[in-house]
C-alpha cells in the first residue's frame, strides 16, 4: 500500500495551509486571500493583493520639472510612466513627451516606459511616432518602451514568455491514482492527471490543489513535487512548464466538472502503468513518485523571506531524511 506520508515536519509546510484557501474559490472566483495562509504575515498578505502595475521596491520617484512626466527611476536609469498617474490631454500630450525625451536623454536616462491603459488608448500611435515600441500588453493595459541611449545596445528582459501549469499526481490508500480524461482532450478518451495552468501570484502548489478540487471535487493536501517536464512551441508562441505535485486525498468521492471533464475514477495503479490511453510521459510521473518512496525521498518546500526584498518565496529542495518521512505517518 502507498500509506507512506513523504513530507517531514521539520522542513515542510504544514499540511493544511495548503488548502485553507482555495476550497470555495470554484464558487467564488473573486474572493482574494493569500496562498499559504498559516505562514504569511500581515506585509506578506498585502503583497498578494496588490495590483500588477505596482512599482518594483527598487523605484524611486524622479525629481524632473513640472513640464515633464512623473516617473519611477529604477536602478538601472530607466524611468517608468504610470497612465493612471499622468492627467494630460491628447491635446498636450505630444508636446509633454517631447520635452519629456529631451529631459530623460539629458539626464542619462535609459529605458523610458509607458504604461498605457485603456482610457488612453489614444497616446498608443503619438509614443509610436516617438519611436516607442510594444513590448508587453494585458487586459486594460498596455506597456511601451524606447531605449535612449545610443552608444549602447538594449539588453532589456523579454516579458514572460513561459506559460506554468501543474497536474495532480493524487494516490489513496488503495493504491488508485485519481485520473481524468478532459472533454477537449487532444488524444481523445485518453487518462491523464487532473490540473491546469497556475494563475497570476499563485503558488505551484496552491494551484495543483486547487485545479484538483475543481476538476474532481477532491480536496488534498501536499505531499512531495515529483518532476516537471519543459517544452517549447506552446499556445502564444510560449514555452510552457508542466510541474507535477503529489498530493494526499482527504475525501474519496469525486464530483466532476461538466465543463472541462468528460470521465474520471480512480484507477488502481498497476492497472494505470499498463493502461494503452495512458501516455507514456503520464506514466513516468507515476513511476518518479513510487521511486521517489522507495528511495526515502522528498522533493518538498519551505517558505523563506529574501533578505533584501523582505517578501516571502517557496524553497524548493530534495530531503532524504528518512525518519523524517516517516514522521510524517504521525502527523
Amino acid at each position: 500500500m502507498l500509506s507512506t506520508a513523504i513530507l517531514g515536519h521539520r522542513t515542510r509546510l504544514p499540511l493544511q495551509a495548503f488548502n485553507s484557501w482555495r476550497r470555495r474559490l470554484r464558487t467564488n472566483r473573486s474572493t482574494s486571500v493569500p496562498a499559504f495562509t498559516q505562514h504569511h504575515s500581515e506585509q506578506a498578505t498585502q503583497q498578494h493583493s496588490l495590483p500588477f502595475t505596482r512599482a518594483l521596491h527598487s523605484q524611486k520617484a524622479m525629481d524632473s520639472p513640472p513640464d515633464v512626466f512623473i516617473g519611477l527611476k529604477d536602478r538601472f536609469e530607466g524611468v517608468t510612466v504610470d497612465g493612471r498617474e499622468e492627467k494630460v490631454d491628447k491635446s498636450k500630450f505630444e508636446e509633454k513627451l517631447r520635452k519629456s525625451l529631451e529631459w530623460w536623454t539629458s539626464n542619462k536616462n535609459r529605458a523610458i516606459w509607458f504604461r498605457v491603459y485603456k482610457e488612453q488608448a489614444d497616446w498608443v500611435p503619438i509614443l509610436a511616432a516617438s519611436g516607442f515600441d510594444f513590448h508587453h500588453a494585458r487586459t486594460g493595459m498596455v506597456v511601451m518602451y524606447r531605449w535612449l541611449p545610443t552608444h549602447e545596445s538594449s539588453n532589456l528582459p523579454n516579458y514572460a514568455h513561459t506559460l506554468l501549469g501543474v497536474g495532480g499526481l493524487v494516490i489513496n490508500d488503495k493504491d488508485e491514482v485519481l485520473v481524468v480524461s478532459d472533454r477537449y482532450a487532444m488524444i481523445p478518451n485518453s487518462w491523464k492527471l487532473p490540473g491546469g495552468y497556475v494563475e497570476p501570484r499563485e503558488n505551484l502548489i496552491d494551484a495543483a490543489i486547487r485545479e484538483v478540487e475543481e476538476e474532481t471535487g477532491i480536496r488534498t493536501t501536499f505531499r512531495s513535487v515529483v518532476c516537471l517536464r519543459h517544452a517549447h512551441g506552446g499556445i502564444f508562441g510560449c514555452s510552457d512548464i508542466y510541474m507535477v505535485i503529489a498530493l494526499k486525498p482527504i475525501n474519496l468521492d469525486f464530483t466532476r466538472c461538466e465543463r472541462e471533464i468528460a470521465r474520471l475514477q480512480w484507477m488502481p495503479i498497476a492497472e494505470y502503468l499498463q493502461h494503452p490511453q495512458v501516455h507514456e510521459t503520464n506514466r513516468q510521473f507515476v513511476h518518479t513518485f513510487l521511486d521517489y518512496q522507495k528511495r526515502g525521498l522528498v522533493l518538498t518546500c519551505r517558505n523563506q523571506v529574501h533578505q533584501v526584498l523582505k517578501r516571502e518565496y517557496n524553497l524548493y529542495f530534495v530531503d532524504g531524511d528518512t525518519q523524517a518521512v516517516d514522521d510524517g505517518l504521525k502527523l
